[in-house]
């Protein structure tokens, strides 16, 4: 019985010394000193072959597990990588989703992962409408864009809300910094301070 507290952190950034994963470097860093016994996962999503979700269904059939044709049967797809995302998810207590804002939303690789997810994890699209099997686990954003969050990342976190009450997952909250631009460094006290605050405020929301 898994009996360490797991947080797997899913990075989408395609520049590994971006902003985004600057900040979420922070984030990784605190929460490893607030709980060393934590279990910290990561994946650079960026790295990885997700293919996208074609709406098959075939997922749908068996309500006891995760699973997608893409690599489970005749479809096998050896090049995808989403089988270890999916054992990680559901052995994760807390997701933490890393991805710059592009055209208002989040970037494809983590698009793709997300639309895997919410037809794998939810028993919904059935011909009966059967449970979620990610329901309960805590979900966070961390992102970053060009705008005032109010009108750069509003979008993303709506659709974020609406994929967790959806999928029946905990909403812990957005990360969100802006770059005011190109010529600016992107990190300062102030946004340290914010990353560290907001892994203060993930582990406090840990399970006991």
């Amino acid at each position: 019985m898994k009996s360490e507290k797991t947080i797997t952190i899913f990075r989408a950034s395609p520049r590994r010394n971006g902003n985004t994963n600057s900040l979420t470097d922070v984030v990784a860093q605190r929460i490893a000193e607030n709980a060393p016994a934590v279990n910290i996962r990561e994946f650079d999503l960026s790295e990885m072959t997700i293919r996208p979700c074609t709406a098959c269904r075939q997922c749908q059939k068996d309500w006891t597990t995760v699973s997608c044709p893409r690599w489970n049967g005749d479809l096998t797809d050896a090049s995808d990588d989403m089988p270890q995302i999916f054992e990680a998810v559901t052995e994760s207590d807390l997701l933490i989703l890393a991805t710059p804002v592009y055209s208002w939303y989040c970037t494809p690789p983590m698009k793709a992962m997300l639309d895997r997810l919410v037809y794998a994890m939810n028993m919904y699209y059935g011909e009966k409408r059967g449970p979620s099997l990610w329901e309960g686990k805590k979900l966070a954003l961390i992102t970053t864009c060009g705008y005032p969050p109010e009108k750069g990342a509003d979008l993303l976190e709506e659709g974020i809300r609406r994929y967790c009450k959806h999928s029946k997952l905990q909403y812990l909250g957005m990360l969100c910094c802006r770059h005011m631009g190109y010529g600016v460094p992107f990190m300062d006290e102030e946004k340290q301070k914010q990353a560290e605050d907001f892994a203060d405020r993930l582990t406090a929301q840990l399970p006991g």
